[in-house]
This record gives structure tokens, C-alpha cells and sequence, in this order.
């Protein structure tokens, strides 16, 4: 199989600065994910889509390939995924090349390893799946959620669990924000990452931690101290 490892990392981000270059417990957080892509041996290109020359020269440093610059509009706030690697696969094939299957692996995945890149890549295959990508189960559950209403007051979501037991509630996950598998033909028609044929890789809280600010960013380097 032909397989292209997409790593997105912009320079614009604003509540970390730098974030996807910051130092993680002593070494630059996107190296993590570069080195997880390369240790798992399923790539014939892993490549870092990005707009700033710091990130350029850390990639190319942990073993990336930067072929071209990410365009002035996927750099903005506003760029999906989707606009990410649709404009790499673009780019790509403007040189005759072309990949059965794309990896999109966040830069801010210190957790992922080639284990769970290899063991999605295989349920993608297996199943013929459209996309796989890392779930968590949520802590509570979401049936049970409250909101405030416009009169500032409480009020739950849908009201008819208020008296349920939690052990007797589905269970109900929310998407790690590590990586996506996908095969390429299917997604780029369906022009989704996620699709009424997609699968699963399900992962435990200690596995994965959203970083958005830097209380998440130091419970991340705990959690991945404890594991």
C-alpha cells in the first residue's frame, strides 16, 4: 500500500504560543509525532504541512519531509482538516503522486505510538472502513447533561433520564484529537473525515488529553510521566 503520514502544524497559534514546537518534558512536542509515523513503518511519506520556518527546520530535524509551504488560506484560524489535507493530496498530485490511504496525525499527540497507528491502520484495512480514528469513552453521561436557559435557571438537556442510573445508560465517546486514518478515494468523495462508514480504535483517559491551554498541557506531561 501507498500511504502518505499528514502531520498539520500552523504557526499561528495563539493560547500556546508555539505550541506545536514547545518543549514536552524536554523535547518539541510535534517530535512525538514524527517519530511514532516513522517507527511504525507504514508510510512512504511523512510529511509536516505548515507555514512557519521554525516548525520547517524541527521537522526536517526528527525526520520530516516539508516538499512545500501550507498556502496563506489553510493558515488562517478558519481551515478545517479537510482543507489541510485536501490541499497536500492536491499538491502531491500536481507531481504524479498519488496514495491509496492517508494518515493525519495531530501535532500535539505526545500519547500516540506505532502500536495504535498500526493497530487503526489494520481495522481500516480489515473492515474497509472510510476513516478510523482514537475515541474516548466520556467520563459522565452526556444523557444526563444540564444547560442554562435564558433565564439563567437549570434545566437538563432531555429530562427523561434525571432519574437514571448511570451504570444503566449507553455509553457515548467523544473523538482523542490524535490522528485520522482514511482511505483516500472514499473520503475525498464523501468530503468528510468522518462518515456513516467509519470505525474506531477506543482509547482509555490516560491515552490521550486534549491540549488547549497550559493547565491541560501540564496535566498532559503528568499523565504521560504516570504512563
Amino acid at each position: 500500500m501507498n500511504n502518505i503520514c499528514i502531520i498539520p502544524a500552523r504557526g499561528g497559534s495563539k493560547r500556546i504560543p508555539k505550541k506545536n514546537i514547545k518543549s514536552f518534558l524536554g523535547k518539541p512536542i510535534i517530535a512525538y509525532s514524527i517519530e511514532a509515523a516513522i517507527k511504525s513503518k507504514l508510510f512512504t511519506e511523512i510529511m509536516v504541512s505548515t507555514d512557519d520556518d521554525d516548525i520547517v527546520k524541527i521537522a526536517k530535524k526528527y525526520g520530516a519531509e516539508i516538499p512545500f509551504m501550507r498556502s496563506k488560506k489553510n493558515s488562517d484560524d478558519f481551515a478545517t482538516t479537510f482543507d489541510v489535507i485536501t490541499e497536500v493530496l492536491n499538491e502531491y498530485k500536481k507531481n504524479e503522486f498519488e496514495f491509496d490511504n492517508v494518515c493525519c496525525i495531530y501535532a500535539c499527540a505526545p500519547f500516540l505510538n506505532c502500536e495504535k497507528i498500526t493497530e487503526a491502520y489494520n481495522k481500516l484495512l480489515t473492515n474497509k472502513f472510510d476513516s478510523v480514528f482514537p475515541i474516548m469513552e466520556y467520563s459522565y453521561p452526556i444523557q444526563r447533561a444540564v444547560k442554562k436557559n435564558k433565564n439563567n435557571k437549570l434545566e437538563m438537556f432531555d429530562s427523561k433520564y434525571f432519574s437514571s442510573r448511570s451504570q444503566d445508560l449507553e455509553k457515548s465517546y467523544h473523538d482523542a484529537g490524535q490522528f485520522y486514518w482514511m482511505n483516500t478515494q472514499n473520503v475525498l468523495k464523501k468530503k468528510s473525515l468522518f462518515t456513516n462508514n467509519s470505525g474506531a480504535l477506543i482509547i482509555t483517559e490516560m491515552e490521550g488529553q486534549d491540549i488547549d491551554n497550559l493547565s491541560d498541557w501540564k496535566l498532559a506531561e503528568m499523565k504521560y510521566k504516570l504512563l
